[in-house]
């Protein structure tokens, strides 16, 4: 029987070859799902996906603060059955919220999420104006704490909810992608863990998607250093199929399996269908 190129010895049907998908942690082809927000998420479910597929998935991320509502006890046990699978968390782009809330709570926040176990702070500010040098100071008080800084950078303005409409976001209009990258570029030198792209404006929310944008993000910042965000259907294929099974994408915990298939290179859509390949010579 030929070695499982994917590194996982569970997988069934060794015989057949996948895309090689290399050995957790990756730096390249990272996926991120979400956790709960869209649907509840308790211990049970998760280890139905982490069981089944967790090889393939390398953070769960929650979303709107969605364990502020949980119990204490539900939480850590997310926490923990994530971590029995090499699966990072992070708590998602809920730090706007607690900005408005004052600098005790942004540092009480830091604490209780290291307290708690997770691993990344994504730090995000789609709906408020924030300085870039206060992003700075953020992105060292969340290292200082032990935790991985994870900023978020749109083009977008008032993004980051995804309940607003696209003619609402017309209206507000769109930042200059350059200054965009700019401000992730420092964020990088500053020991940022990775650039979490936000979708609104470039593949959500919009007439047509900005596919000029992620090009110019990666042209200057590197495949390697950022996440796009996925979730709709046709997004993440779009950006396997021009950015190769590497590319790094945040999908809904509900498309894990439909997105490795297309990384694998086993199934997808008529255009992808056996045309998603890596070689490592």
């Amino acid at each position: 029987m030929p070695d499982d190129v994917t590194g996982d010895p569970r997988r069934a049907f060794q015989f057949l070859d996948l895309n090689d998908r290399g050995e957790k942690p990756r730096e390249v082809g990272v996926t991120e799902i979400r956790g709960p927000y869209y649907s509840p998420m308790g211990p049970n479910y998760l280890d139905d996906v982490l069981s089944t597929m967790g090889h393939y998935v390398d953070n769960l991320k929650f979303a709107g603060g969605s364990f502020s509502l949980m119990p204490e006890t539900e939480v850590q046990g997310l926490l923990d059955l994530a971590h029995d699978h090499d699966v990072l968390v992070s708590t998602g782009g809920f730090m706007e919220h607690v900005l408005s809330q004052g600098t005790d709570a942004v540092y009480d926040y830091i604490d209780e999420c290291a307290r708690l176990g997770f691993d990344i702070i994504e730090i995000s500010a789609g709906f408020i104006t924030l300085p870039t040098d206060d992003w700075l100071r953020l992105i060292e008080a969340v290292q200082d704490a032990g935790l991985k800084a994870k900023p978020e950078v749109g083009i977008q303005h008032g993004a980051g909810g995804g309940a607003t409409t696209t003619e609402e976001l017309e209206q507000i209009g769109q930042r200059d992608p350059s200054q965009a990258i700019a401000q992730a570029r420092r964020f990088l030198d500053a020991g940022a863990y990775q650039i979490m792209m936000e979708s609104e404006g470039i593949t959500e929310n919009v007439p047509e998607m900005r596919t000029e944008v992620p090009a110019q993000f990666i042209d200057e910042l590197g495949l390697e250093n950022i996440m796009f965000e996925a979730a709709d259907p046709q997004v993440f294929p779009w950006y396997v199929q021009n950015y190769g099974p590497e590319v790094n994408l945040f999908v809904d915990h509900s498309q894990i399996v439909q997105l490795e298939c297309l990384r694998s290179g086993i199934w997808g859509p008529h255009d992808l269908f056996g045309r998603v390949h890596t070689f490592k010579g």
